[in-house]
């Protein structure tokens, strides 16, 4: 018996569809890079920018989004800000990657693989990502901790130490 029939069992409402999704973490991540503008800031950290003026320039964002965006990516310890001066100007933020933010590269790299795939200009993708020491082409992969490659098809979800039951009305 698997564990979501044995909550069946317990309980008698279906676990799949009479769970809790308020303690969700995929709900809770895309609370803050779940919008346009805060993958594309990040896709630009990740291409070299560092700078406000870079982010509004590439992407055309408003300046008060783009604020508030950054702000957030800073409060969240995803990115940080360092002070640069240059010669004969105030000194001024910039903005680098943390370890939090370098853990979401595999995610966007994703989100970049499946748009190259899915999603790319009729001539092909507009930015290759390459190995830098060997030039090959980078892919997500899934791998078990174990470090097999896993295919979607393989993936089982279960009942986790968090897994909670919505209360019925």
């Amino acid at each position: 018996m698997d564990a979501w029939t044995e909550i069946l069992q317990d309980t008698g409402m279906d676990p799949r569809l009479d769970r809790d999704v308020s303690n969700c973490s995929i709900a809770r991540t895309l609370e803050i890079v779940g919008e346009k503008w805060t993958i594309l800031i990040l896709r630009e950290v990740w291409y070299g920018s560092s700078r406000f003026g870079d982010f509004e320039r590439v992407l055309g964002c408003p300046r008060n989004l783009l604020a508030a965006r950054l702000r957030m990516l800073v409060e969240e310890g995803i990115l940080a800000t360092e002070t640069y001066k240059e010669p004969g100007s105030r000194s001024r933020p910039k903005y680098v990657i943390t370890a939090k933010g370098m853990d979401l590269v595999p995610a966007v790299m994703g989100l970049l693989q499946w748009g190259d795939r899915y999603r790319a200009d009729p001539e092909g993708p507009a930015v290759l990502a390459r190995h830098r020491e060997c030039g090959a082409r980078v892919d997500v992969e899934i791998r078990c901790e174990q470090g097999h490659p896993v295919q979607a098809k393989d993936i089982e979800s279960v009942p986790g130490p968090a897994f909670r039951m919505r209360t019925p009305k």
